[in-house]
């Protein structure tokens, strides 16, 4: 293999980065836009919403199925298949003539949020081991910094250069990680091999999107509405048949072995919660923002003027991200994800109280960010360091898409205490806000409470030998040995 094939880990985490961190933009850019594209395409408001949901529920689906398959088959040629799918969602959306089209786009786009967990096995496999923890929490920095940037960027693009070059800037850009990741990215040799479950992987789809549609679309239908009902009914039918599945196959798609390690489950319950929080911040700290001086609240900002709220929030998230994994040698995981679930508890509460100026939410949004940012990167640092290489993909996807549901559950309560007051005017009443963020700041609490309930660190993750990452094949005994 010439030394070129090989590259370098620099290269490696560069090329990881900018492919993951243009894909999370992608994620969050259309959000603020999507009244142009109601208006560009001569369509509905609830037809428009479709293009966030098929991302969304296309996702969901591909993570964790396009992690075991990376798992088994291969990552890298996996990961092109997943930059594939969204650079050819990109071209299909960008010339979209009608919102069917447009949702389709966005439907093979949501193949590419695959590449989170295969990024994060790739850096594990081709990475020295003493460099792992640092590149898993500036990659997720990355990952998370990039949905922000997505929400900020989004109005200006558009005004300058229209909102087709949404689609056709992210298509040459990942063309060109496409490219560049087959001429530097050998394949990663720690492949688990075996079968692929399409039972299983077909019931996994089917709670999923069955879960996720009723969360997405309750308040347009109704949460007592048959649909709601009958959805979410059809999810728990499905999710049993899938455990049922999984727990007799000799293969399983996610091993409920892994799934049950003491420091995965509380991480993913960390993640249900801190998701439920963070995506509930996300929507409702731009719309409050946004709400007119004559509701008696509010500051009557602009969409794009909104959406800046958020740079305080990406640039505090992006120091603590990239330093997450640079102290874990002196701070553990657990104290890291235990701090940024407080910090986050202390803003989102602040956010309720004080919210009389711009410069409180700004505040607020600085130290949320600094929360998360640590939460994002110690969260799947102890996925990918408590399970086997082999399971990597798998694993970290079913977090990622445990943290979606909770973002689906957050927005969705969020959504429900927002409206259900109004003002005279139609205004939404100021004590929706409060009594939603004072929610969430205790459900960020919570999660502090879990993280704290993590095994405590013993071998600190810095003093592994140098040399590709790899774990003891009983990774139950060695769990706690690594949420350092």
């Amino acid at each position: 293999m010439t030394s070129a094939k090989q590259g370098s880990a620099s290269l490696t985490f560069l090329l990881l980065a900018i492919g993951a961190g243009s894909i999370s933009m992608l994620q969050s850019l259309l959000s603020p836009v999507l009244p142009t594209l109601q208006a560009e395409l001569n369509t509905t408001q609830s037809a428009v919403a479709w293009v966030i949901i098929a991302f969304l529920l296309s996702a969901a689906v591909a993570t964790p199925i396009l992690g075991k398959i990376g798992d088994t088959t291969g990552k890298v040629r996996t990961l092109q298949v997943a930059l594939g799918g969204i650079v050819a969602g990109s071209l299909v959306s960008a010339l979209a003539s009608n919102i069917e089209i447009l949702v389709l786009g966005r439907a093979l786009q949501g193949l590419g949020a695959a590449a989170f967990p295969l990024s994060y096995g790739i850096i594990r496999d081709r990475l020295p081991a003493n460099r792992v923890a640092s590149a898993v929490g500036s990659l997720s920095s990355v990952i998370a910094v990039g949905g922000g940037v997505g929400v900020i960027l989004a109005g200006p693009v558009v005004s300058l250069l229209g909102w087709r070059s949404l689609f056709w800037l992210p298509m040459a850009l990942l063309a060109i990680v496409m490219l560049l990741v087959n001429r530097f990215l050998p394949e990663s040799e720690g492949r688990a091999g075996g079968r692929i479950n399409w039972l299983s992987g077909a019931l996994l789809a089917g709670w999923l999107v069955a879960l996720l549609l009723p969360l997405s679309q309750g308040t347009l239908w109704g949460w007592t509405s048959p649909g709601v009902i009958a959805s979410f009914a059809i999810a728990a039918l499905l999710l049993i048949g899938w455990y049922v599945v999984e727990t007799r196959s000799p293969n399983p798609l996610i091993d409920m072995k892994m799934m049950a390690l003491d420091s995965v489950w509380k991480t993913n319950l960390v993640a249900l919660l801190f998701g439920a929080a963070m995506f509930a911040v996300w929507a409702f700290l731009p719309q409050l923002a946004q709400v007119s001086p004559a509701a008696g609240y509010g500051f009557g900002a602009s969409v794009t003027e909104a959406g800046w709220l958020i740079l305080p929030m990406l640039i505090t998230m992006a120091v603590a991200g990239m330093a997450s994994g640079r102290i874990a040698n002196r701070v553990s995981f657990r104290s890291q994800m235990a701090f940024g679930s407080g910090l986050a508890s202390l803003s989102i509460l602040g956010f309720a109280l004080f919210h009389s100026s711009m410069w409180q939410l700004a505040i607020g949004s600085a130290i949320f960010g600094l929360g998360l940012g640590f939460v994002y990167s110690t969260m799947t640092n102890v996925i990918v360091q408590t399970v086997l290489p082999s399971q990597t993909g798998a694993a970290s996807g079913m977090n990622a898409n445990i943290r979606t549901i909770g973002g689906a559950i957050g927005t969705a309560a969020m959504t429900a205490i927002v409206t259900s007051q109004r003002q005279p005017g139609g205004f939404p009443a100021e004590q929706g806000f409060t009594s939603g963020f004072l929610l969430f700041a205790l459900i960020a609490a919570v999660a502090m409470g879990v993280c704290l309930l993590l095994p405590r660190p013993v071998v600190p993750v810095a003093k592994a030998a140098d040399g590709p990452s790899s774990l003891s094949p009983e990774p139950s005994r060695k769990a706690a040995e690594l949420v350092a």
